[in-house]
C-alpha cells in the first residue's frame, strides 16, 4: 500500500507540473500539448495509434527474442573459451561507442524499408545488455559449487546446464530488463530511419504537422509500453528465480 501511494504521488505530481507548464502563457501550444489535449487525442485517434502500435509492439518483441537468443549463445561462448572472450570483449564494448542514430540509416540502406532493419536495429541495443549480465552472472558462480560438480565428476556441459546457467539466471532478468526498456528506443530510431508505419514514424509525422496532441499521446503509449515490458520482464524473474527474490528480502 505504501508503494502504490508512493507511486500513485508521484504520478500526480508529475501529471501536476505537465498541466502547470502547459498553461503558462508563454509556452507555445506548438510545444507542449496539455494533458486534457492529450487524452482528447488518445480518445479521438485511438484506432490510428493502436493500429501503429501494434506495429511498434511486434518490431520490438521480435528485436528482444533475437536478442536474448544470440545474447545467450554469445555469452555461454564467451564463458567457454577465455580466447573467445578475451578478443571479443573489448569489440563488445566498443560497438556501444557508435551512436544508434549513426547505424539506423545503414541498416535501413541493407535491409530496405521492411521490417527487417527494425528488428536489427532492437536486437543490437538490446544484445549488449543481456550478453554483459548473462556472462557477468556465469563467472560469478560459487567456486565451491564447481569444486562439488568436478568432486562428483560431473562434464563441462553438465556443470553448465545444472549449476551456472541456473546462477545466472537473476544477472540473465537483470539484463533482460534493461533491454525491455532500452527496446522502444530501437524502434522508434528504425522508424525515423524509414518507415512507412509505427508510432515512431507516427510521432515524426505528427510533429511535422504541428499536431502536437497526437505527439504527445503517442509518446505516451511509447513510455506506457517500455514500462509494461520493463514489468513483463520482472514478473518473469519472480515466477523463475523465486529463490533471487527470497534472498533479497532478508
Amino acid at each position: 500500500m505504501k508503494r502504490a501511494l508512493l507511486v500513485a504521488l508521484i504520478l500526480a505530481g508529475a501529471l501536476g507540473a505537465w498541466a502547470w507548464v502547459a498553461s503558462l502563457g508563454s509556452v507555445d501550444d506548438l510545444l507542449v500539448a496539455s494533458p486534457g489535449e492529450t487524452a482528447e487525442a488518445l480518445k479521438d485517434d485511438r484506432a490510428l495509434l493502436l493500429d501503429n502500435a501494434w506495429v511498434t509492439l511486434y518490431e520490438v518483441l521480435l528485436g528482444l527474442a533475437v536478442s536474448i537468443a544470440a545474447g545467450l549463445v554469445f555469452a555461454v561462448a564467451m564463458h567457454l573459451n577465455r580466447t573467445l572472450r578475451e578478443a571479443a570483449y573489448p569489440l563488445l564494448v566498443a560497438s556501444q561507442a557508435i551512436p544508434i542514430v549513426v547505424l539506423a540509416p545503414i541498416f535501413v540502406l541493407a535491409f530496405d524499408y521492411g521490417i527487417g532493419p527494425k528488428i536489427a536495429i532492437v536486437a543490437l541495443i538490446c544484445f549488449f545488455p543481456i550478453t554483459v549480465n548473462v556472462l557477468d552472472g556465469l563467472r560469478a558462480v560459487d567456486s565451491g559449487h564447481l569444486k562439488l560438480m568436478r568432486s562428483l565428476g560431473a562434464s563441462r556441459l553438465r556443470t553448465l546446464r545444472s549449476v551456472e546457467l541456473p546462477a545466472a539466471l537473476p544477472s540473465f532478468f537483470s539484463g533482460l530488463r534493461v533491454a525491455a526498456s532500452v527496446s522502444v528506443i530501437g524502434a522508434v530510431f528504425g522508424e525515423w530511419a524509414g518507415a512507412d508505419e509505427g508510432l515512431g514514424r507516427l510521432v515524426l509525422r505528427g510533429n511535422d504537422e504541428l499536431q502536437t496532441p497526437r505527439v504527445y499521446a503517442g509518446i505516451l503509449i511509447l513510455t506506457i509500453m517500455a514500462v509494461a515490458l520493463f514489468s513483463l520482464a520482472s514478473l518473469a524473474e519472480r515466477l523463475a528465480c523465486p529463490w533471487n527474490r527470497d534472498e533479497r528480502t532478508v
